[in-house]
């Protein structure tokens, strides 16, 4: 017995609606790796630790790169690695806000509070108060 022939069926492709394409991320780079690509040199506060027990303690966490590093051992600093470099730059900075500060506030001193006296101990000494 013969197979029996049939015809195909002819069938419509069924449209489907085209997918939106997926939107492009957008990767882009830190202001570190921006700053290295440009030669710059970048540091950043990261962040800042208070203990809670004594508001008076804490810590910073900072960032940097080696453009960064280079610079400070350009400028004098010195350590046995870049966190001691960038530690010592960082102490300088807390070091002269610290001072202006007190610059500051001793030049809103009243003038009466001003007043050095100074006071002959003998053999060459003296008591400044």
């Amino acid at each position: 017995m013969a197979a029996k022939k049939t015809p195909a069926k002819k069938t419509a492709a069924k449209k489907t609606a085209a997918k939106p394409a997926a939107p492009k991320l957008k990767v882009s780079a830190s202001a570190k790796d921006a700053a290295t690509k440009k030669g710059e040199p970048y540091v950043n506060v990261t962040s800042v630790e208070i203990d809670p027990d004594n508001v008076e303690n804490g810590a910073f966490e900072l960032d940097w790169n080696d453009i960064f590093v280079a610079r400070l051992v350009k400028a004098g600093y010195k350590g046995r690695d870049d966190a001691q470099i960038v530690d010592q730059w960082f102490q300088t900075i807390c070091r002269n806000v610290l001072a202006e500060n007190y610059e500051q506030w001793e030049a809103n001193q009243p003038p009466e509070a001003r007043i050095i006296q100074k006071r002959d101990l003998g053999d060459g000494r003296s008591e400044v108060s």
